[in-house]
């Protein structure tokens, strides 16, 4: 995802500095975190003992603060303002980043007019000035298409998740692997189908060059015998005679025309 290891490192420089800061001192560096650029995530600054108990005393607003910034949107801020302390424009504007974040994690094509309600924008110059700084956050990768109106996302960071939804995506993962496993056997049984099939192709291949190879064969023998039957010669005499039998030796056809031409003769 985009950025995340860079968010992550500067995380850990204000969690250092808030185990040994309270009272004002905690509240100034909560400020500082909501402003502080390539700072996106807030989960684990939230797990800190000093920002637990803050969340039960008076100063609880700035706890909610943070929650929202870790889990909320812009539009969430301005339904619950009026219990929460005032943000400055630096925070507002990482709210609506985050809140880009949220539309792009659901949305791989952002229409404007989506972007200008969810972020409260007041133009569509304003709108893309606060989608450029986002992408040069590094907290989405995309780009604007001027020409239809909206906002064309590549890749996003990952935000803060809630205990209570790591049931529902514990089960989400489960489904997949389930998918991945049966898409798998789904391709093993494909592949042995494939398998049989070339090797069936392959004997009934081998199969029809023997039965060729036959056929060679007996033609080669074929015409053969068809040449020795046209032998001119003839056939040696006394091939084929029977012994006491008396019985003349079969004549080739050339040799009956040139009886009969000679039995002709002498009529003649």
């Amino acid at each position: 995802m985009a950025g995340e290891p860079k968010h992550s490192n500067q995380l850990e420089q204000f969690m250092l500095l808030a185990k040994t800061t309270k009272g004002p001192a905690l509240i100034a560096l909560i400020k500082q975190l909501l402003e502080a650029p390539g700072v996106y995530l807030f989960g684990e600054f939230l797990g800190l003992p000093c920002i637990q108990e803050m969340s039960k005393g008076p100063n609880e607003g700035y706890s909610q603060l943070l929650n929202m910034f870790a889990y909320g949107t812009y539009h969430d801020y301005k339904a619950f303002k009026d219990t929460l302390p005032p943000l400055t424009e630096t925070q507002k504007n990482k709210l609506r980043h985050l809140t880009i974040v949220n539309l792009a994690a659901n949305m791989q094509v952002i229409p404007y007019s989506v972007l200008l309600k969810d972020l409260e924008v007041g133009s569509v110059r304003e709108l893309e000035d606060l989608v450029i700084e986002a992408v040069y956050a590094d907290v989405i990768r995309g780009k604007l298409d001027q020409c239809r109106q909206q906002l064309e996302v590549d890749a996003c960071i990952g935000r803060d998740i809630r205990s209570q939804d790591m049931g529902r995506i514990a089960s989400i993962l489960a489904q997949w692997c389930s998918d991945c496993e049966s898409i798998s056997a789904s391709v093993e049984q494909e592949v042995g189908r494939v398998s049989h099939c070339r090797e069936s192709h392959l004997k009934a291949l081998q199969h029809i060059e023997t039965e060729v190879g036959n056929i060679r064969r007996m033609m080669s023998a074929t015409t053969s015998m068809s040449t020795q039957d046209m032998d001119p010669l003839g056939e040696q005499e006394g091939e084929g005679a029977m012994a006491g039998s008396g019985a003349e030796r079969r004549q080739t056809p050339l040799q009956m025309i040139s009886k009969a031409k000679s039995l002709n003769n002498q009529r003649h």
